[in-house]
């Protein structure tokens, strides 16, 4: 599995690069197709990091993520 920094997450915002992803426990999944995810913006969350603490309030649970195709992981401390 590849591995990637958060700085390499942050440029996967949906403003700097054409790739829209997001991190959730160590995982970074891809967004960039998803209509929720139009423009690096689902709701009041952002694209391009680590969305672990944010989800924790959302209204859904984690198997939306089920649906999305894994990118790599994301590697703390690069």
């Amino acid at each position: 599995m590849m591995e990637f920094n958060k700085h390499q997450l942050a440029l996967r915002n949906g403003n700097d690069r054409e790739e829209i992803w997001i991190a959730y426990k160590g995982v970074i999944y891809d967004v960039t197709n998803s209509k929720l995810w139009r423009n690096g913006k689902h709701y009041e969350h952002w694209a391009g990091q680590d969305l672990t603490d944010e989800l924790q309030d959302a209204p859904h649970d984690t198997k939306v993520f089920e649906k999305l195709q894994v990118v790599g992981r994301l590697v703390i401390g690069s």
